[in-house]
């Protein structure tokens, strides 16, 4: 996944777009202007980590989301061409419950339920990949790509607008 810069008419850049690619082909173009959001995305990780938001009545800090909708889905990126037709790829993340049952002594056990980020990417013939990551997993994941995404960007820092509006913290 390669985060390219997205322009304005006269050069310069101001978001990005992220190219994805598989074993080196390219594989899709998703989430134009998606930046400002992943960069958001990467706080409230860290900050559900720590036990903030909804997620902090899970006791496994790897359990925590910003979300704590059962199943739901942190973000949902894909390609729309200028006149609004869907293609070229997606890339989403939803939050999965896993139950796993933990065998004890005696024949006795419990079970213990885990949270999960599945990452899924999906070109356009249909042919998809995924990952499925812990919180502390995905935290790492969406900071070096708006690291990456940042740095395409000349270092701007994605999580401010720079007009005063919804993105200043």
């Amino acid at each position: 996944m390669t985060p390219i810069a997205c322009t304005d008419s006269v050069g310069m850049p101001y978001e990005i777009t992220l190219d994805l690619h598989r074993d080196g082909t390219p594989y899709g173009r998703v989430g134009e202007r998606c930046g400002w959001f992943l960069a958001r995305l990467a706080s409230g990780v860290d900050r559900a980590r720590l036990g903030g938001g909804a997620g902090g009545h899970w006791p496994d800090p790897d359990d925590r989301f910003p979300d704590d909708e059962p199943d739901s889905e942190l973000f949902s990126f894909r390609y729309r061409t200028r006149s609004g037709v869907v293609g070229g790829g997606e890339l989403r993340c939803q939050l999965r419950t896993v139950p796993m049952w933990v065998p004890g002594q005696d024949h006795r056990g419990e079970w213990r339920v885990t949270r999960r980020a599945y990452i899924e990417a999906w070109g356009p013939g249909g042919v998809g990949m995924r990952a499925v990551l812990t919180s502390a997993e995905l935290a790492a994941f969406v900071r070096d790509l708006v690291a990456e995404a940042e740095g395409c960007l000349g270092g701007r820092d994605l999580a401010r607008n720079p007009v005063e509006g919804a993105g200043s913290p």
